[in-house]
């Protein structure tokens, strides 16, 4: 009877034992799954955060324009009066704020005075071969100017851009590419402001 009873109890314990093996085992793997529900909800929550930032956004004036962003639109009422503008990443064919930053390898070729709330807007191309830019904007490395026209972009000035060859005419304050060198002068040349024929070296 008694071995019967320690079998009986023995066997009870051993049932038991394994019930609460199983009820941690049934624990461990809801707390992985809330572990896994919880990374999988935080990182679905920091998904639009995330695309919003790559999208653009607002920040008051004075913030730094995070590198390859450039100024889209300007709130004068935005940050308690003090000033917001609307950054994004810079793209071709976008038009960007007066004083907003022009990021490598892009250039401005037109100008509208009215946009941007009234301060004046650029529009803003990645440099290609013979594109007219306006004054003022950057020259791609590899790019000369070729030809000028007083009244292009709104009345400031337009410069045409191209690749450097052998053989081209330049307009005063052109660069000079790295192996090549101006030679003949022509008073006529680039409407009227003289011009360089520039050769390899």
């Amino acid at each position: 009877m008694n071995s019967q009873l320690r079998q009986l109890w023995g066997t009870r314990t051993a049932i038991a034992a394994v019930r609460r093996r199983i009820s941690a085992m049934v624990g461990a793997v809801a707390l992985i799954a809330a572990v896994l529900t919880g990374a999988a909800t935080g990182t679905a929550a920091a998904a639009p955060a995330e695309s919003k930032a790559a999208a653009g956004g607002w920040s008051c004036s004075g913030a730094p324009v995070p590198a390859g962003y450039v100024i889209t639109m300007y709130d004068r009422n935005g940050c308690n009066g003090a000033g917001a503008w609307f950054q994004q990443p810079a793209r071709d064919g976008i038009w960007t704020c007066a004083g907003s930053p022009i990021v490598s390898g892009y250039v401005s070729t037109m100008y509208d005075r009215t946009g941007c709330s009234g301060i004046g807007a650029w529009y803003h191309q990645l440099a290609r071969d013979g594109i007219w830019t306006c004054s003022g904007s950057p020259i791609v490395s590899g790019y000369v100017t070729t030809m000028y026209n007083r009244t292009g972009c709104s009345g400031i000035g337009a410069w045409y851009h191209q690749l450097v060859r052998n053989g081209i005419w330049t307009c005063p304050g052109s660069p000079i590419p790295a192996g090549y060198r101006s030679t003949t002068y022509n008073a006529t040349g680039c409407s009227g402001l003289g011009a360089w024929y520039t050769v390899r070296a």
